[in-house]
This record gives structure tokens, C-alpha cells and sequence, in this order.
């Protein structure tokens, strides 16, 4: 096959979050968002929540950098599950020769490490919980906040994991209205940059079940910052411990956030799906 027709990337999953990886060190240039909705597409693509492409940093304390790119093409902050595949390709490259190493991602450089039996742990920074941080436009900070929806009144604590998130907490995640609140709550004006919305299930003291509705791409498997946020939330308002596991759908993760002034770290699964090849032209 010629060059410049095919185009190589791997698909990958973490919890069920999928993924199409492309290797873009060396220079080459990112992909147009007409192509990030192509190789989304699940019918006439490959099919994922998001794209990511793993480039050369400019930052050399770090291995390498990765963009995340939503399955409608729009750009992303970050993706903790993402975070993890990103760091599960380069260990399995021969990149990344120690289990412990940088990444710089939109939000800023994270620490990813390797805890074997494809999992791996990411530091996904200190959380941002000032209104104009999120962004969320507010009259004042607080744990929790209320909005008037068609649905009703709601209310949901608002966190930023180096992208917006509003968690709401349900009786039971299985019956909540992820696919009618989800959307309501993202058209708000409240929320200039849109939002990641989470409807998190009190299980125990130290686990939740939750599901996430994420900008750009819709309820997904799992999301990686949906859960540090979620955890974060529902700390701040006494309702679970600091160290914690996150069922969602496509698996469980460990969240853990020791203080207040502390970066949260996530820790959970990867998986390689299958290698391939995009025909970027058909042949005639």
C-alpha cells in the first residue's frame, strides 16, 4: 500500500473507554476534525470515544505529549483513561524503559506509572474548585450547587479535572436520566465551556457507582476524570472516603485523593484491542 493512503493506529480501551491511538512523533501533522469524526465513526471508521495522538514534547522532562480529540472532532483537556493507554503504548513501544515517567497532556505534565498486569496509575493534578476555574458561573463557590431544568430542580457539586464536570448524586445510577439531564445540563449558560456531567450512586463509605455523560461524545463506558471528580465531589460534601473505587460500566477504577492540597491519582486497567490501518483513499 502506498504511503500516504493508509493510515496506521492501534485501538485500545480502558474500562471500556475506547480509543484509537495514533503515533504522530517525528513531526507528523495532527488530524483535521473531519478526520477525528472518520475514525470515530463506528459504522464507516474504526468506532471510539476518542481519538488520541502521541507526539514529541517540547518539555523534556517529559516522554512524550498526547492531544485527545472527541469522537464530533472537537479538542479535549484531558482523558484519565486515555492517560493510561497513552502510557500503556509507550511501555509496550520500548519508549518508556522505566515503569514511572512524565506525559504532557493539554491540562499540563502528568505522572504515569506502571503497576503491572496491564494497570497503570496517573496523577491527574490537583482538582480545581473555584467557580471561574470549572468554568461555572456562579454567584459564589460552594460544595453544591442548584439549577431549575425542564427536568426539575437539580443540584450537583462542580469540579475541574483540567476539564469541566458537574456530579450529581442519584439514588440509583442504573434508572438515572443520563441521557436527558446530561445533555439539559450541558446547554447551560452557565457552563461557557460546556460540561462532563456524572450521576454518582452511593454504595459504601469507600465506592460508587457512576455514569458519565461527556462533551463531544455522550454517555461513555467509563471516564477517567468523571471519577476523579465524582470522588472529589462527594469528599467535599462528607459523603465518601478519600480512597475509593469507581464501578462504571466498563469497569472499576481506585481513586485516591489524600488532602485537599493533594493531586488525585487514578489507578485501573488498559488493553490493546487490535492494530490496523485506515484507507485514506479508496483505490480505484
Amino acid at each position: 500500500m502506498s504511503p500516504g493512503r493508509a493510515l496506521r493506529f492501534s485501538k485500545m480501551h480502558g474500562a471500556g473507554n475506547d480509543f484509537v491511538v495514533l503515533d504522530l512523533r517525528g513531526g507528523r501533522p495532527a488530524p483535521a476534525p473531519e478526520l477525528a469524526r472518520r475514525l470515530a465513526d463506528r459504522h464507516q471508521g474504526v468506532g471510539c470515544d476518542q481519538l488520541l495522538t502521541i507526539e514529541d514534547s517540547a518539555d523534556p522532562a517529559c516522554l512524550a505529549r498526547y492531544r485527545i480529540w472527541n469522537a464530533d472532532g472537537s479538542a479535549a483537556n484531558q482523558c484519565g483513561n486515555g492517560a493510561r493507554c497513552v502510557a500503556a503504548w509507550l511501555r509496550r513501544d520500548g519508549a518508556a524503559a522505566t515503569p514511572r515517567f512524565r506525559l504532557d497532556s493539554p491540562a499540563g505534565p502528568v505522572q504515569a506509572e506502571a503497576l503491572g498486569e496491564g494497570r497503570y496509575a496517573i496523577g491527574m493534578g490537583r482538582p480545581r474548585l473555584a467557580s471561574a476555574e470549572i468554568p461555572f458561573r456562579a454567584a459564589h463557590d460552594a460544595t453544591e450547587h442548584r439549577l431549575a431544568l425542564a427536568e426539575g430542580e437539580v443540584a450537583f457539586g462542580v469540579v475541574s479535572m483540567g476539564n469541566p464536570h458537574a456530579v450529581v448524586e442519584v439514588a440509583d445510577a442504573a434508572t438515572a436520566p443520563v441521557a436527558t439531564l446530561g445533555p439539559a445540563l450541558q446547554a447551560r449558560p452557565e457552563f461557557p465551556e460546556g460540561v462532563n456531567v456524572g450521576f454518582a450512586q452511593v454504595l459504601a463509605p469507600d465506592r460508587i457507582r457512576l455514569r458519565v455523560f461527556e462533551r463531544g461524545a455522550g454517555e461513555t463506558l467509563a471516564c477517567g476524570s468523571g471519577a476523579c471528580a465524582a470522588v472529589v465531589a462527594l469528599v467535599r460534601r462528607g459523603r465518601l472516603a478519600r480512597h475509593a473505587f469507581v464501578e462504571l460500566p466498563g469497569g472499576t477504577l481506585e481513586i485516591t485523593w489524600p488532602a485537599d492540597d493533594a493531586p488525585v491519582v487514578m489507578a485501573g486497567p488498559t488493553a490493546f484491542v487490535f492494530e490496523g490501518e485506515l484507507l485514506l483513499e479508496q483505490p480505484e
